[in-house]
């Protein structure tokens, strides 16, 4: 990872009336090694979220000016500094005006990633906790604690210059702060969603299940291809990268690595090249659970259909092979 620059700013809103406070960062961060494993953690917790949305820059820069502040840095007309104190003093004219109980140090970084350029941009929080100093005293201490990472956006800057049809160039974090700081933070950035990263992942999924079944692949292949599915999805994820279907293709299939690749494009899924994958989904595919009044059952989600079957009108599972230890149970209870 490349730092390009690097600011921190803090911001904070008190819960009475009063309007937010700010206190600007005046010159940027030095390219530290502090400031790089700052920066690599930062995106190790943004990644691990589970709850993700993506999109684009809403059409009037004029109502929502971060994407020119940030056009003018980038194209060198404003240093950073500049843009990042124009958006931070954006985002406390938002809380005033929402009344938002928000306080924090706002984070910008604009680094490279291999080909990619990135700004992330982020509400980072402190936890108070203990440590032992050079006397042996017990003292308390302020750290940053990221996993209380709630609020941050990052901007795919390459696939914005470069991608003017795109419409998942942003991800944000829809965390725990609630929906009126997630609505007021995205009118900070002027963002609108434009991808349903769930709806996309479940359709995916559904056109994998309609592919293994076209296959009449054999059970252990049909195993073996929904571990990689879930293994390479996951991976992109930690990555904080997409998932590209002709990319899935391949790590499906080495020997025929354009089947999957083939079957979207000639059904009428709608997926586009790459679609940003939702763990949460992911999860759900990989195995059905339930758990209730002393019963607990768990399966993989491909033997659905085969050794599995639901009766939906009679409330039913119907289970076929079942395991040699759980029947062996069975018939030791008969005795």
């Amino acid at each position: 990872m490349s730092i390009h620059h690097c600011i921190i700013h803090f911001i904070e809103k008190k819960p009475e009336d009063s309007p937010a406070t700010v206190q600007l960062g005046e010159e940027v961060l030095p390219n530290s090694t502090a400031v790089q494993h700052l920066l690599a953690d930062l995106n190790d917790s943004y990644n691990s979220k589970p709850s993700k949305a993506w999109g684009l820059f809403q059409a009037d820069s004029t109502q929502w000016p971060l994407q020119s502040w940030l056009s003018n840095y980038l194209a060198e007309q404003s240093d950073f500094v500049q843009f990042s104190q124009q958006a931070v003093e954006h985002l406390k004219k938002q809380i005033d005006e929402n009344s938002l109980s928000l306080s924090g140090h706002v984070l910008f970084a604009h680094y490279q990633h291999g080909m990619t350029e990135h700004l992330i941009i982020a509400v980072l929080q402190h936890s108070d906790g203990m440590l032992i100093s050079e006397g042996l005293d017990v003292e308390t201490a302020r750290h940053l604690d990221l996993s209380q990472l709630h609020l941050a956006a990052r901007i795919n800057l390459s696939e914005w210059k470069n991608n003017s049809q795109s419409k998942q160039y942003i991800s944000y974090l829809k965390g725990k702060f609630g929906k009126k700081i997630i609505d007021g933070f995205l009118d900070f950035l002027g963002c609108e969603e434009g991808v349903d990263g769930p709806s996309e992942t479940r359709t995916l999924l559904k056109a994998f299940s309609e592919f293994v079944e076209s296959e009449d692949l054999p059970e252990e292949k049909a195993r073996e291809q929904t571990n990689n599915l879930i293994s390479y999805a996951n991976t992109q994820t930690r990555r904080g990268e997409v998932v590209s279907i002709e990319g899935l293709s391949e790590v499906l299939d080495e020997e025929n690595p354009q089947a999957f690749y083939n079957h979207i494009r000639n059904k009428d899924y709608g997926l586009s090249p790459e679609i940003p994958a939702d763990k949460r989904t992911l999860s759900a595919f990989h195995r059905f659970t339930g758990r209730a009044e002393g019963i607990s059952i768990s399966f993989e989600s491909h033997l659905l259909g085969s050794k599995v079957e639901y009766d939906e009108s009679r409330d039913m599972l119907i289970i076929r092979q079942l395991p040699t230890q759980l029947k062996d149970q069975l018939k030791r209870s008969k005795d």
